[in-house]
């Protein structure tokens, strides 16, 4: 309330905005971290995955416990943000965000942010985003490098128009190149930025450019970008990822996995975990998920029907393994 950026009608005005942050790794997990501890009112966090070790190295919001526990990401965040701050609603969702639930899991929030770690989910994102004319922004980080931008559908350029007009963005991923936590911090801490703005009314602060920066260089950009009249998206409005005509990238960032979407289907996990103890395999399981090995894969199976294989990237592989210990 000191800052006289945001002041005491700013914060009461976050204290009543609502915010879901779409992915909980790195700069999901940044993000969530610094929106609770500023007092937006309501939040949600949304994430398919589970802690792993590996990931500690740079999701601040995650520890060892609970990745010796297999925690599901949202699980896991809601619980650390709700020892934040007692005083606004926090809820995880453990789920994939498809055409078929966008509107479920991401209508009636004020400000959607990107921590998701592929561009078919965030274009999914963007469709979503500018045919309800909700504003959101776009992160990612890999190796040293990060990029943002907010998005106001119908005043600035959407993430269709950026991509058309080959504006900065990240065509190698954490497999290839890795990721630095100092990245992932500086490209939250830039969006968190931007999203305090919005949640605070204070639009009119708003720069309307594309940030990047790295961190190893020391080089820092900001870039205007143009609307694109003929974009796909807030041009035409086309919406080819809401209506499902893309498919997921189903390799999952930062691992040899891949995972495998039966979403018409609920498991029931303790009758599997029975099933697959009663043939002679060593299963661990939670409220939330279950998994077992099948030497050299390792899979874990959650109660909505999704299943992710790690050892493979061959589709293939992960649709004949599903099929024979969990079935069809």
């Amino acid at each position: 309330m000191l800052f006289a950026g945001v002041g005491r009608e700013g914060q009461r005005r976050l204290l009543e905005s609502s915010a879901v942050v779409v992915g909980c790794g790195a700069i999901g997990a940044a993000t969530a971290q610094l929106l609770a501890r500023a007092g937006a009112g309501r939040l949600r966090v949304i994430d398919r995955d589970f802690v792993e070790p590996s990931n500690l190295q740079r999701q601040a919001l995650f520890d060892e416990q609970d990745a010796q526990e297999a925690l599901p990401k949202a699980a896991a965040a809601e619980r650390k943000l709700r020892s934040l701050n007692a005083e606004i609603r926090i809820e995880g969702v453990v789920a994939d965000l498809t055409p078929e639930n966008a509107q479920e899991l991401l209508g009636g929030f004020d400000l959607i942010l990107d921590g998701t770690d592929n561009f078919e989910t965030r274009f999914l994102l963007n469709d979503y985003a500018v045919k309800v004319l909700r504003p959101w922004i776009y992160a990612a980080a890999v190796g040293s490098y990060g990029v943002t931008f907010a998005v106001r559908p119908g005043e600035t350029a959407c993430l269709a128009c950026l991509m058309t007009a080959e504006g900065p963005g990240l065509e190698q991923t954490c497999d290839t190149a890795g990721v630095l936590g100092p990245a992932v911090t500086l490209v939250a801490s830039l969006a968190a930025g931007e999203a305090l703005k919005f949640l605070s009314g204070r639009v009119e602060a708003l720069h309307n450019r594309l940030l990047s920066c790295d961190v190893w260089s020391g080089r820092m950009q900001s870039l205007p970008v143009e609307r694109n009249a003929d974009c796909r998206a807030c041009g035409r409005r086309e919406f080819s990822y809401l209506q499902g005509q893309a498919q997921p990238h189903i390799t999952m960032c930062g691992r040899d996995s891949v995972q495998i979407h039966e979403r018409r289907r609920r498991l029931d996990l303790p009758a599997l975990e029975a099933s697959l103890s009663a043939a002679g395999m060593a299963v661990k399981q939670n409220r939330f998920l279950l998994r077992f090995a099948v030497p050299p894969y390792e899979i874990t199976v959650f109660e909505d029907g999704r299943a992710i294989l790690k050892g493979s990237t061959d589709p293939s592989v992960a649709r004949s393994l599903y099929a024979r210990y969990i079935g069809t």
